[in-house]
């Protein structure tokens, strides 16, 4: 019996009953099926006659039922000798983290925990000899009681016929990517699973802390050097190994089990997926992690730790730290009322006063043009660049009108340059853009070419007023507001500028 004959409620081996469809392609079909001897969830891979890696697959889903940790998806059966080869697996719900960076990119010790975690699991499967080599957002998971899953291992190179001279360094990469996705909410080869492509500058990806300001330069250093396998300090990361070396001590935050009165999250809708999140299925709208709930996980994805002893753990932590915050304000008070205040300067008359920042100037451009860089003609509207630096918001400058909000995949951008005169320090900007959602970047250098310019701060899905401020302050004669996605304006696309003004030092 083919796969093409077999129909939902058909049964495998008399015991697995396949309720829905799931996925299919190349011959490769997925279930959601019901195991009636143990009243329980399954998945179930099937195959078309005359796929031509059944074998394999079947071969490497029984090596990954051998796997001895509970963060790799379990393998009930595999058999290719009846006349439909099957393999059956745990049947995961949970949230993706396709389905979390929906919500946006995930604070930095939560995405450095989520990747340890996946790590450990990949270095486990590797030391049998087992590897990815399909590392996606949606092949790391975590399910409804609290524990990491990474699907898909030795299976999933199977069924897509994947093959690396190198595994290890291959896996490495992959786990690279997906700190840099759960740090940014961008992927860096392009579009992945609903992400957005990373920015590029000079040919080549901005590393995290250029796309989003605030990522330690610890976890900057960790996805450049499994990543992009960059000879930073301490070389490469080649090997799952190294990665969870390198994130050992990092905080394991995941999502608390739901409450007992809180309604569980809705079985996946038909032709969906909360398995693997691949071959084309969409994941249901997953509910917000809550923003109270956080735990930290055992090495075995979480599932072994009692609830109450933690809960009795944290408020002693909280009690002590709440004492210690007490004694430290008592302190201070009794130091400002004696004259002994630590933090403050002298002032003219003899007196305290508290330092205050320095303020930053506003910096007046020179002139301003349209910047459209090899590949494009040179043309966007230079004509209307002065309305972007005039103080008045109701002039605006624009690009020009594209058919798609990548620019019809011709260009990776196109922007305006303002030209400031002499080489200046910038701090900080405000920009008034346009209606719909833009995605930018800001560019400083010393000459009007791509490859002098470099990207000091990234924003996402912005309109109206924004403020950006920089991590670091960044000097040159040039600044570009650099648009890598622009939204759909009438029968077009096209992103707009009605003011810009840059803060710093001249």
């Amino acid at each position: 019996m083919s796969t093409f004959m077999i129909e939902p409620g058909a049964r495998l081996a008399g015991r697995y009953r396949l309720d829905e469809l799931v996925s299919e392609t190349g011959g490769a079909t997925l279930w959601k099926a019901t195991d009636e001897t143990l009243a329980r969830l399954v998945a179930v891979w099937t195959f078309a006659e005359g796929f031509p890696r059944t074998a394999e697959v079947v071969r490497a889903a029984r090596a990954t039922s051998r796997v001895a940790d509970s963060r790799v998806t379990q393998v009930f059966d595999a058999d290719d000798s009846g006349p439909t080869a099957y393999v059956v697996e745990e049947w995961v719900v949970g949230q993706s983290l396709t389905d979390l960076l929906a919500q946006g990119p995930l604070e930095p010790d939560r995405a450095a925990g989520l990747v340890a975690e996946a790590a450990e699991t990949l270095a486990t499967a590797h030391a049998t000899g087992l590897y990815h080599l399909h590392l996606t957002p949606g092949k790391l998971m975590w399910s409804v009681g609290g524990a990491v899953k990474v699907t898909g291992i030795g299976v999933d190179a199977a069924l897509h016929g994947i093959t690396s001279p190198d595994p290890a360094c291959h896996d490495a990469q992959g786990l690279g990517k997906l700190l840099y996705a759960a740090l940014t909410a961008h992927w860096p080869d392009g579009p992945q699973s609903g992400l957005r492509p990373a920015p590029v500058v000079s040919g080549r990806p901005c590393q995290p802390s250029q796309i989003r300001a605030g990522v330690p330069e610890r976890l900057n250093e960790i996805v450049c050097r499994a990543a992009f396998q960059t000879p930073m300090r301490g070389g490469p990361l080649t090997s799952a190994r190294e990665i969870a070396d390198a994130l050992a001590d990092v905080p394991r935050l995941v999502p608390l089990p739901l409450a007992p009165h809180t309604p569980t999250a809705p079985e996946p809708e038909k032709g969906t997926s909360r398995h693997t999140g691949e071959f084309g299925a969409q994941a249901a709208p997953p509910a917000p992690p809550s923003r109270r709930a956080y735990r930290s996980s055992d090495h075995q994805g979480g599932s072994g730790v009692g609830s109450s002893r933690l809960i009795r753990v944290l408020i002693g932590v909280i009690g002590a730290l709440v004492f210690a915050a007490v004694v430290i304000l008592a302190w201070n008070i009794g130091s400002s009322m004696s004259g002994d205040g630590d933090g403050a300067v002298p002032s003219d008359d003899g007196g305290t006063a508290a330092e205050e920042p320095e303020e930053l100037a506003v910096l007046e451009p020179a002139g301003a043009d349209g910047f459209d860089p090899d590949p494009g003609d040179g043309e966007e509207h230079g004509d209307r660049a002065p309305n972007a630096i005039d103080g008045d918001p109701a002039t605006a400058w624009n690009t020009q009108t594209y058919q798609g909000p990548d620019f019809g995949n011709l260009k990776s951008g196109v922007g305006l340059i303002l030209d400031m005169g002499d080489p200046a320090e910038v701090h900080e900007a405000t920009l008034n853009l346009g209606s719909g959602s833009h995605d930018l970047e800001i560019l400083v250098g010393d000459a009007a070419d791509m490859s002098q310019l470099e990207s000091v701060a990234a924003e996402s899905g912005v309109s109206g007023e924004i403020d950006v401020k920089l991590a670091d302050p960044a000097e040159g004669r040039y600044v570009v507001i650099w648009f890598t996605d622009v939204p759909q304006d009438g029968d077009g696309y096209r992103g707009t500028i009605n003011e810009v003004e840059l803060r710093g030092k001249t």
